[in-house]
């Protein structure tokens, strides 16, 4: 049961020849060897850049960033997404899983167990009584993230809070309910908070993947919203009617009060933010205090800065011209081997905003007709000739989606994607006819001499935009009046640069509906490919929503690929028609692990 025969006493990050030699009780007495111990806890964090491939050319996992292509976000021709197509997948066959996280679980409780004081005599290494306070509430802090992982995807999971052995006469675990792994969650948070640094130098890679108070704080309110949202409270019929074989209900009714517990949770961690965590800006100059959006939207992902709350070291960027990574996926052919298959779909293109912070339905601004006669000023964004349909468009459209007739930032060249262009219908090309830019570095390229082959930018966990967003969600759920939800809100429309919603859409104060919908629109854009989609569209229950509402099943739409002349490109097209079953609400536990157990049962519909 949960892959136990994979955490042998030898799973140390030393030596096999060396580690098969040693016992428990040999590696918890030596100082060394008891911090590589604790340090392979970390490895079940994931990835954000491992988004397709990997540069080793293995698949992402379930705690990387494969879900971007499981939404109306992305599709990827090649890796991630490939399965969610006119097949789907099974409890047999669905990827990315997250159950491997109960080994970090197993190794979390084993150094928990065995970890101990090691006091200093004369000039030997030493585990104080100081490093093993802080090294234990690590590995708790870990053992309750991981829970928390594995409740994201799956819904109630197994609490295991002890070590099972193989040999046990009854290695079996039943479901614990909705209510029982959240409280297991906030309840762990909020004991290791108090022991973790509040908070942690993050421009030094070493510190990296190390919890902080701030960190315990966000986790907690990531899953009381969770248990607030319609997935997990009352939502889902068929959730409500799953229990354990003893008959034990796993989902809760709805009750209204989570949101309330969800609000004061974000309560304290916005609080606590103030004076640490800042949303990144760049200025048009050092001392004009006049952001530039522009700036401000690209390198917020290019370094550590006071917006991130949460980074792990990891990073599967890559280069352009060899292996797999992100940045070959999502580079044009022609420009340095690049494979250019993560391709945007036009559901999320027509959910960015127009430059006056209106959606494409309200703006007068918005044609799909036609072409601009007219470069766009600032510089970087359209070009004259661009087709009217991504001119006008705000800062964070051109900062992640690149579109045919666009320049490539470093070699200044146009790239066009229909046919006979070289990123045209091949093994390796955007199926949706546009490319995704967010976050990779402008200055990698494999054949400019002058520029980097590639760039090195850590993986972000949790950011404060998305705690804005979470907390005006909270606030618009408990009372829709609160002038703090559109506030929240305004301070990313702000840093964006597009008019506030208070100034462009003032009818919306006040009405729950109208918020709940600007909260959302704001959050599909702002955290697009970052790996919350997937999760959102499932918890608010929208995923069966009418297409380019939410949906994620039916056809889905891209530019005219397959048109033999340039001029029929510019139409919308379906590239795939997608699954999408109530069963999808939640991920499947795997097939083989039901076959292991007497006790498990399977999520619904499965």
């Amino acid at each position: 049961m949960f892959s136990l025969g994979a955490c042998k006493k030898s799973y140390l990050n030393v030596s096999d020849e060396l580690a098969g030699q040693l016992t428990f009780e040999q590696i918890f007495a030596n100082p060394g060897y008891t911090r590589s111990f604790h340090r392979n806890i970390f490895a079940g964090i994931g990835t954000s850049s491992a988004m397709s491939l990997t540069p080793a050319g293995a698949l992402p996992t379930g705690v990387d960033n494969p879900w971007s292509a499981f939404t109306d976000e992305l599709k990827n021709q090649q890796g991630a997404g490939r399965v969610e197509t006119a097949t789907g997948f099974n409890s047999s066959n669905a990827p990315y899983t997250r159950w491997n996280l109960y080994q970090y679980i197993r190794q979390a409780n084993i150094f928990m167990e065995n970890a101990k004081i090691i006091p200093k005599t004369g000039l030997a290494d030493a585990i104080e009584e100081v490093e093993y306070k802080k090294l234990m509430a690590q590995a708790r802090f870990l053992r309750a993230y991981y829970h928390y992982l594995l409740f994201e995807l799956y819904g109630p999971v197994p609490i295991v809070v002890k070590i099972a052995q193989p040999t046990d006469a009854d290695l079996d675990f039943e479901r614990n309910s909705v209510d029982e792994v959240v409280n297991f969650v906030t309840t762990e948070m909020d004991a290791v908070a108090p022991a973790l640094d509040e908070i942690i130098q993050l421009t030094d890679i070493n510190n990296l993947g190390l919890p902080t108070k701030g960190v315990a704080l966000a986790v907690k309110a990531k899953i009381l919203v969770l248990a607030a949202s319609p997935l997990y409270n009352g939502g889902f019929p068929e959730a409500m009617a799953l229990t354990n074989k003893d008959g034990k209900k796993l989902f809760p009714t709805k009750d209204d009060v989570k949101w309330q517990k969800a609000l004061s949770a974000l309560q304290d961690f916005i609080d606590f933010s103030v004076g640490r965590y800042n949303l990144y800006k760049e200025f048009t100059t050092p001392t004009s205090g006049i952001i530039d959006p522009d700036k401000s939207v690209y390198q917020l992902f290019q370094a550590m800065n006071s917006e991130v709350i949460w980074a792990s070291a990891n990073e599967a960027w890559g280069s352009v011209a060899s292996g797999d990574g992100t940045t070959r996926r999502a580079t044009p052919r022609s420009q340095g081997g690049g494979f250019a298959n993560m391709s945007p779909t036009q559901e999320l293109v027509d959910a960015f905003f127009m430059k006056d912070g209106l959606p494409i339905t309200q703006s007068p601004l918005y044609s799909e007709t036609g072409f601009s006669t007219a470069t766009e000023v600032p510089a970087g964004r359209s070009e004259a000739g661009t087709f009217n349909m991504w001119v006008n468009r705000e800062p964070r459209f051109y900062a992640a989606v690149f579109y045919h007739g666009r320049k490539w930032q470093v070699t200044n060249q146009v790239v066009k994607f229909n046919k006979g262009n070289g990123n045209d219908i091949s093994s390796n090309y955007p199926m949706a006819g546009y490319l995704m830019i967010k976050r990779l570095n402008k200055t990698v390229h494999q054949a400019v001499s002058a520029a980097p082959k590639v760039f090195y930018h850590p993986s972000f966990i949790f950011r404060l935009a998305e705690f804005y967003l979470l907390y005006a969600e909270a606030l618009n759920e408990v009372n829709p009046s609160d002038p703090r939800i559109l506030t929240y809100v305004d301070y990313i429309r702000e840093r964006a640069g597009i008019p506030k919603l208070t100034v462009v859409m003032p009818g919306i104060v006040g009405n729950q509906t109208l918020q709940r919908e600007a909260i959302r629109r704001e959050s599909r854009v702002e955290l697009c490919f970052e790996g919350q989609r997937y999760f959102d569209v499932r918890r608010w229950m929208i995923a069966e929503n009418p297409s380019g509402q939410g949906a994620q099943g039916g056809p889905f739409y891209g530019m005219n690929m397959g048109a033999d002349v340039e001029a029929d490109f510019f139409k919308r097209t379906i590239f795939e028609n997608r699954v999408f079953t109530r069963a999808y609400y939640l991920y499947p536990i795997p097939l083989s692990e039901m076959q292991k157990s007497r006790k498990l049962v399977q999520n619904p519909i499965w």
